[in-house]
């Protein structure tokens, strides 16, 4: 059942020339009525989120509009601008900003406000003089984060005494303002080797694909080198890696040939009817997010960090999104999606689908730049 599913995403040649777009040209404030939330997708989010239909239905709405404000709002903050993320609470877009004047307006928008210290520059200025130091395997990532104002370092408990991670932490602090968070599992990435079963594989890595774009897919950089060949659940070639990187960056492209098309769809995998893909509009930190993979398929959580530095024990993956959505081995590439935008290919994390953890993506439109690409929409 799951074969025959990823065979009609990757098979029906006359829907996947059909209907194409732009990446980035849907317009959210055109889209609310025209894909409205499948049953399956709100039983998702109830599941995963402990939410209510009605309370999955509004929130989803919520984030559309929220996702809307965020270029308006900004300009609005100016140089005092501190940061944003969606408040699930409030329902509303929330900017930080360091003065009175720039919240007023801020406010014009529609959007909430919190007065901070520290500019977003500043905070990026301390992050990009910390991705300058070597971090222990003990550090875990480190990130901006707007609603504590500070860049946010997360240390796994059991090395927070480690000489190393002490040095780094002290290195840290002379950069800029820093929070210390501890985490209970290093990440790593989400490569699996052959076993039998669905999505595709190069050499004895399995993998699941990203989203389509025209002439191929994206996926996740450490999944394989350029000029590989990719082969899909089957056994049958699809086509090669065309581009690659990993790491500093976990992304790829594949060019699909032989017979094989791409339709813009993420599998739901039985979980949820399969969802189609209409733009790539990127959704704020607290909106809520949903994960197609081909070892645990569909899960949902939230954003809870964008433009993370992840150091995996390959290297430090940068402007990375993290996310509370669990996910396991095999299902490195995967899809991640906001309503009906993607987001991002999965990269790594901690922990599994059985007693949570969390998962970071490779954001969507960075790949689609990177490569030249386009993004197939519905």
């Amino acid at each position: 059942m799951v074969r025959t599913g990823l065979s009609a995403l990757l098979i029906i040649g006359t829907w996947a020339t059909a209907g194409l777009s732009q990446a980035a040209a849907a317009d959210p404030s055109t889209t609310a009525t025209e894909a409205p939330a499948s049953a399956g997708l709100l039983t998702a989010m109830q599941k995963d989120l402990g939410l209510t239909k009605s309370q999955a239905e509004a929130r989803l709405a919520a984030e559309k509009e929220a996702t809307a404000l965020q270029g308006a709002a900004r300009k609005a903050a100016g140089a005092s601008f501190g940061g944003a993320w969606f408040d699930a609470d409030s329902g509303k877009l929330t900017v930080a900003v360091t003065d009175d004047a720039s919240a007023r307006q801020v406010r014009a928008t529609g959007a909430q406000t919190q007065l901070v210290t520290h500019t977003a520059g500043r905070l990026d200025a301390t992050k990009a003089r910390m991705d300058s130091l070597a971090a222990p395997q003990g550090v875990s990532s480190w990130h901006v984060d707007p609603k504590t104002n500070s860049v946010v370092v997360d240390v796994v408990a059991s090395e927070r005494a480690d000489n190393d991670v002490l040095a780094f932490l002290a290195k840290a602090r002379q950069a800029g303002p820093v929070t210390l968070k501890e985490t209970s599992e290093a990440p790593q990435t989400f490569a699996a080797g052959t076993v039998g079963g669905d999505p595709f594989y190069t050499g004895n890595v399995r993998c699941s694909i990203g989203f389509s774009v025209h002439g191929g897919f994206v996926t996740a950089g450490h999944c394989g080198k350029a000029g590989q060949e990719v082969r899909g659940w089957d056994g049958s070639g699809i086509g090669n890696i065309q581009g690659s990187s990993f790491p500093d960056n976990d992304y790829a492209w594949v060019n699909v040939g032989s017979g094989w098309w791409t339709v813009p769809v993420v599998l739901g995998w039985g979980t949820i009817s399969d969802q189609l893909v209409r733009g790539s509009n990127e959704a704020p930190i607290g909106a809520s997010i949903c994960r197609s993979g081909s070892t645990t398929h569909w899960h949902c959580g939230n954003v809870l960090a964008k433009n993370e530095t992840v150091n995996y024990s390959e290297g430090a993956v940068h402007q990375m999104t993290k996310t509370s959505v669990c996910a396991e081995p095999g299902d490195s590439g995967g899809s991640f999606i906001s309503g009906d935008q993607a987001q991002g290919v999965t990269s790594g994390g901690w922990g599994n689908c059985s007693s949570g953890g969390e998962t970071w993506h490779q954001p969507i439109n960075e790949i689609l730049n990177r490569y030249g690409l386009t993004l197939h929409t519905a």
